[in-house]
């Protein structure tokens, strides 16, 4: 009841105070669009006469490094509208440019898939309310890159995929590009006659340095961007037109399994699945998607990541289209929607919609399965139900003035004999520019089958054990997390404040989150927590050709759990560096107290149930572009580290190398490697391997084939475990070939293979266990 009362005094108090105005202004910039009769003609030249009546502006100012100075190179931007789209050219010059010399980067890519290329774009935030901001950039070859810039999360989303068109060449004094931005994919406001967005014009400029370039000065004593936009006004009699998308799909796949201890023979399954997806624009604000037996494979493969001596479930991004589309309206300060929980969906519905101040999402969808996260404050994991489940998420925020957003969520989750209920309300207040409050709470209803923990135990009837050893008696903390007899109920709340300016920063944090809480349609993986965290910064900018940004920060953090004991106590102190070869480096020091696993695994106590271990590791990162068409990276761990499998400290060395090789305009190559060992008093516990290798030919904008393999070994040393015999020696390898047509992100064409192979104690080689053909054909239909 208090913190509830807390939270409403500091809704009220938001509600009194006087805002600082947060949208785009004329005070930064502004720019009139005519709406004209006829359309451009998207093809890169530039040379049609409608472009002589568009509005024109310059990028004169470089926002990065530089501190609003001159833009050291000419941008010219047209730009105008007609009723159903907007249409946007640019002139971007380089001086280093001529008929002999092209000092221009630009490569044949994946969309979203260009990033050290030189690009130009257009940022809009069509309610001009600082919230929401999309983002459209193309690189001199017309490869696209689009995303959505969050205010209430402080990210921006490169998954969002609109569906747009673009142009562009190189010529001898740089290259120039067009854009179409069809009004059919934005939400905005149509009851207006005239328009009133956010706007800002960018050009990336990549030399020595990523120089960033604008149609207007970014202040670095405010903390918020989308709140120094310029505004664009205009657009008359805007419309969307009936923004009705239609994309059917077929694909096929024969997929084939067989044991490979003994090798025996191949169990082959063809499938052939046709899907719909539906994209109804109801109104230009009111969006509407529905989806019939979807295809969610997924064409390129999750980034390999290495799961050993960790005790914590690993998260991957969400890639679906479905999901993806205006994906932002349900985003919160908490993860309370992770839609990779929902792997297999026969049907699914989203409503999304914003009218004034008002923003609202609703989702539905089955699953003909049940994942869902079984967290811990020392370990978590996915626990998997044979049943179809339902699953319903619903946000709504109200933006009551500038400075002040309130809103809610539920979720739900249920099957047969099971269910996960969650309602939450956030506020965020900012009463200055550089001021920022965020809070949270959230309470959760759950109830789990009667026999799901018993797929958690480690031995087969579940029972604790007289003298085991390190929690291996039969139980441990997810079968003590799931073997309930009744419901759970509980709450998590977390409340932040953070205060930036230009030159230096400060925050505080505190979270709870009780030991019965859970939230499975989202990825809190840590219950029966609480957290506390301060911490800050100072930043410089040297004006310096080597040196442009420099960084010294660092925080404090105390966890304990709902009793009060301590799980972790950590400081860490790092300094991050930006400069010349468009570099960036980072390194820093840790020093943690921790706990280690539990002595006995049918107590979820943490004192004289745990060791106390101190870490002290030192860190290193860094990437740099020494030529424009090779980027490197590398990031290192060295220092103690917990051995959970046998409770007791190590030291732990890890190497994470990469480059990004652009052997040509249209192949390249990128390359990453973990190697990650764990010693035990100059003993070798365990080295692990994890290769990452793919390699990209784009015969044309739209047609690529792509080569892939992710390959693992795992060496461990089995007489240096204390409670189990390991296998010594693990490895797999998937690979993949993929020829794909992509017209657009909804219309494609993939043909390719993919296979598994293992390797352990038993199998001395690699052998494939499972291999896949597949095909599969969609495409949209805009009517």
């Amino acid at each position: 009841m208090k913190r509830t009362l807390r939270l409403f005094w500091l809704a009220l108090c938001g509600l009194i105070l006087p805002f600082t105005a947060l949208g785009g202004s004329a005070e930064q910039f502004q720019l009139t669009l005519p709406t004209l009769e006829t359309a451009a003609v998207i093809d890169g030249e530039l040379d049609d006469s409608v472009w002589q009546n568009a509005a024109t502006t310059k990028l004169r100012f470089e926002t990065n490094p530089g501190e609003n100075t001159l833009a050291p190179v000419e941008t010219e931007a047209k730009i105008f509208a007609t009723k159903t789209s907007l249409f946007v050219a640019f002139y971007a010059f380089d001086p280093d440019s001529n008929e002999t010399s092209d000092r221009v980067r630009a490569n044949f890519a994946d969309r979203d898939g260009v990033w050290g290329d030189d690009l130009v774009g257009i940022k809009l935030d069509t309610f001009n309310d600082s919230r929401l901001a999309y983002q459209f950039f193309i690189n001199p070859y017309g490869v696209q890159m689009d995303s959505i810039e969050n205010e209430l999360t402080g990210q921006e989303s490169d998954a969002w995929d609109g569906i747009w068109y673009s142009a562009g060449k190189k010529t001898a004094k740089g290259y120039q590009v067009e854009i179409e931005l069809p009004l059919r994919m934005l939400n905005f406001n149509s009851q207006l006659d005239r328009q009133t967005w956010g706007i800002e014009l960018v050009r990336f400029y990549p030399r020595n340095q990523q120089h960033r370039l604008s149609t207007h000065k970014i202040d670095r004593n405010n903390g918020c961007q989308l709140c120094q936009m310029g505004i664009a006004t205009g657009l008359n009699e805007a419309e969307s037109g009936s923004d009705l998308q239609l994309t059917p799909a077929l694909v096929f796949n024969r997929s084939g399994t067989r044991d490979i201890d003994p090798v025996g023979d191949w169990n082959n399954d063809d499938n052939i699945e046709p899907g719909l997806d539906i994209r109804w624009g109801i109104t230009p604000s009111t969006l509407l998607n529905a989806t019939i037996n979807p295809d969610f494979s997924q064409v390129e493969a999750d980034a390999g990541q290495l799961d050993i001596n960790s005790t914590f479930a690993l998260f991957f991004p969400e890639k679906r289209a479905f999901f993806l589309d205006n994906k932002d309206y349900f985003d919160s300060q908490m993860s309370l929607v992770h839609t990779r929980n929902i792997v297999s969906p026969d049907y699914g519905v989203k409503l999304t919609s914003k009218v004034d101040q008002h923003t609202f999402g609703f989702m539905l969808t089955n699953d003909t399965q049940t994942n869902f996260l079984v967290p811990g404050n020392l370990s978590s994991d996915i626990a998997t139900l044979d049943s179809t489940s339902y699953n319903l998420a619903g946000r709504y925020r109200a933006d009551l003035s500038d400075a002040l957003s309130v809103g809610t969520i539920v979720t739900a989750k249920t099957s047969d004999d099971y269910h996960n209920y969650v309602a939450s309300s956030d506020i965020k207040y900012q009463p200055t520019e550089q001021d920022t409050l965020t809070a949270q709470y959230a309470y959760s209803d759950t109830l789990y089958p009667d026999t799901l923990y018993r797929s958690f135990c480690n031995s087969e009837d579940c029972e604790p054990q007289i003298n085991c050893d390190l929690g291996h008696c039969g139980i441990n903390e997810r079968v003590l997390r799931t073997q309930i007899d009744d419901k759970l109920n509980d709450s998590y709340y977390k409340i932040k404040y953070e205060h930036k300016r230009r030159n230096w920063y400060a925050f505080g944090q505190y979270e709870s989150v009780g030991d019965e809480f859970r939230a499975d349609l989202g990825f809190i993986d840590k219950v029966d927590m609480t957290k506390a965290v301060i911490g800050g910064g100072y930043n410089w900018y040297p004006n310096s050709s080597l040196l442009s940004y420099v960084s010294l920060r660092g925080d404090w953090d105390n966890t304990h759990n709902q009793a009060g004991e301590l799980l972790e106590r950590e400081t860490e102190a790092m300094i991050e560096m930006e400069g010349a070869m468009q570099s960036y480096t980072a390194f820093g020091y840790v020093q943690r107290d921790r706990v280690g696993p539990r002595h006995n695994g049918a107590s979820l106590a943490i004192d004289d149930n745990t060791q106390l271990f101190n870490e002290q590791m030192g860190w290193f990162y860094s990437n740099i572009t020494p030529l424009s068409a090779l980027k490197l990276e590398l990031d290192i761990n060295y220092g103690d580290a917990i051995d959970f499998a046998n409770d007791r400290l190590g030291t732990e060395l890890m190497l994470n190398p990469g480059l990004v090789w652009k052997l040509t305009d249209s192949l390249s190559l990128d390359l990453s490697h973990i190697y990650r060992t764990l010693d035990i008093e100059d003993n070798e516990l365990f080295s692990a391997n994890l290769t990452d290798i793919r390699l990209n030919w784009y015969m044309t904008i739209n047609q690529f084939i792509r080569i892939s393999s992710i390959y693992t070994n795992i060496q461990r040393d089995p007489s240096m475990y204390l409670y189990s015999t390991p296998q010594a020696q693990y490895a797999e390898l998937g690979n993949e070939v993929l020829y794909g047509y992509k017209l657009n992100p909804q219309s494609v064409f993939y043909l390719g293979y993919s296979d598994g192979m293992r390797r352990n104690d038993e199998i001395d080689s690699l052998t494939r266990d499972e291999q896949t053909y597949f095909m599969k054909v969609s495409y949209a239909w805009l009517l």
